[in-house]
């Protein structure tokens, strides 16, 4: 395999070496370096030259890199290699200049699949990354894509999604909103889903062998368990959402049939922008278009109906109305 596929492995190892002051770096260190981080990617021993380090450090030390403001200091005859600013890593800055070619490579390639079913994202992606990393040369922003830069958590993302995909166990310290002080779970993490702006991992628990979620931003820490992984052949996830609005599934909980009347004005909105994926027309008036939903009720289906305010009335089931009632008497009493 030729050295070049690796070229991303090395500079990240190279710049691990580079911040490391506890450490004198030679030339030898950051070849035995850069073959380590290959061999835990890929098992394979790719045989890095001497030739090829000096390379990739000029390449890094570039405009077309990262600038890298990298010291050869003397020691004896031999010579060590370590940043001169102790705060600089490659992974604090922007994409460079070849990374940005390469990205824009594989946009190119993704396009191809623009229009085909279980593909809708990348079309929306493909903006995202274009507008984020200026890959059309625009020096300002022209979209704007939600999204919540104080919320916590997001720094779990990498690590979790390299234990789903490498199938490690974790054990792993939460505290949710009604615990008072933190536990400690092992969980097989299968998956990593967005809801409301938020990220949630899905698991099996390892003590009760039911799936668990966790909001990423309740996660205190992680770190790898020495429980054998359990492989996920049960459950398509695609499939497991799909009878509920945003993540909590109820186990054996049933499908309810729900009847909601919606005003004419908001009748737009929702048509074009459904409530949920089994939503259709039951009738329709001068003054109001009454829905059917098939589905779980859950907590972010009671939150979703009431952000439409007085906009819509839930007709049936008689039960999941008594309780639209009672949180609206709750509401009426701190208002009046």
């Amino acid at each position: 395999m030729a050295t070049n596929k690796h070229a991303t492995i090395r500079y990240h190892a190279l710049d691990r070496c580079f911040s490391n002051y506890q450490r004198k770096c030679y030339i030898e260190d950051l070849i035995e370096a850069c073959n380590e981080a290959i061999y835990e990617f890929g098992g394979i021993k790719d045989g890095v030259k001497r030739r090829q380090i000096f390379d990739d450090i000029t390449f890094m030390e570039s405009e077309q890199g990262w600038s890298i403001p990298l010291e050869r200091i003397k020691d004896g005859k031999r010579v060590y290699y370590r940043y001169s600013d102790k705060s600089f890593s490659i992974k604090s800055q922007g994409i460079n200049q070849a990374e940005a070619e390469q990205l824009k490579e594989t946009l190119n390639i993704l396009t191809r699949f623009k229009g085909m079913p279980q593909f809708e994202w990348i079309e929306e992606m493909q903006v995202r990354l274009e507008d984020t990393f200026k890959l059309k040369g625009n020096v300002q922003s022209t979209v704007g894509f939600e999204q919540n830069p104080y919320l916590k958590g997001l720094s779990h993302f990498t690590g979790l999604f390299n234990a789903i995909q490498n199938e490690v166990a974790l054990q792993i310290r939460y505290q949710g909103f009604k615990q008072s002080k933190p536990s400690q779970v092992v969980l097989h993490p299968w998956y990593l889903k967005q809801y409301n702006n938020r990220w949630f991992l899905f698991g099996l628990n390892n003590e009760f062998k039911t799936i668990t979620n966790f909001a990423l931003d309740r996660i205190i820490e992680f770190e790898d368990s020495k429980v054998k992984f359990y492989k996920n052949e049960a459950i398509n996830f695609d499939e497991y959402f799909e009878d509920v609005v945003g993540v909590t599934v109820k186990k054996d909980a049933q499908i309810e049939t729900l009847l909601i009347k919606v005003n004419k004005e908001i009748w737009p909105y929702i048509e074009s922008k459904p409530l949920h994926g089994s939503q259709k027309v039951k009738n329709k008036t001068e003054t109001e278009v009454i829905i059917e939903l098939n589905m779980q009720v859950n907590h972010e289906l009671l939150a979703l109906l009431f952000s439409y305010m007085d906009q819509l009335e839930l007709v049936e089931p008689d039960s999941l109305r008594q309780s639209i009632k009672h949180i609206s008497n709750s509401i009426y009493k701190k208002y009046f």
